[in-house]
């Protein structure tokens, strides 16, 4: 799996107007292939940061998306952000859950 985050700094009084574009194209991130999800949301305490965290099945479907016209989109969306954006991509071998925090408290290690 490949986590994909991007941190945008929304120019100031743009907020809303701003969220809403980013939000109109995360429907569209999802329908693409290979894509397990895609959210929108604001940093906290930072009153302008947006994040937008994708995940994928696998780098493959995720270089289709970048070349994608949806990814196009996002781009110049992200070319108005105030400050340069942070764009990040993870590689993940494993995902664990709630298993690993019991495994670790209730270890007779």
């Amino acid at each position: 799996m490949i986590i994909e985050l991007m941190r945008i700094s929304v120019p100031r009084g743009k907020k809303q107007e701003f969220a809403k574009a980013l939000e109109s194209l995360v429907g569209p991130i999802q329908v693409q292939p290979g894509c397990l999800s895609c959210q929108l949301f604001q940093v906290w305490p930072e009153q302008n940061g947006l994040h937008i965290e994708a995940r994928w099945e696998s780098q493959e479907y995720l270089v289709q998306y970048l070349r994608s016209p949806a990814y196009k989109r996002l781009l110049l969306l992200v070319e108005l952000s105030e400050t340069a954006p942070v764009v990040e991509f993870f590689s993940v071998l494993e995902v664990r859950g709630l298993d690993l925090a019991e495994s670790a408290r209730f270890s007779s290690e």
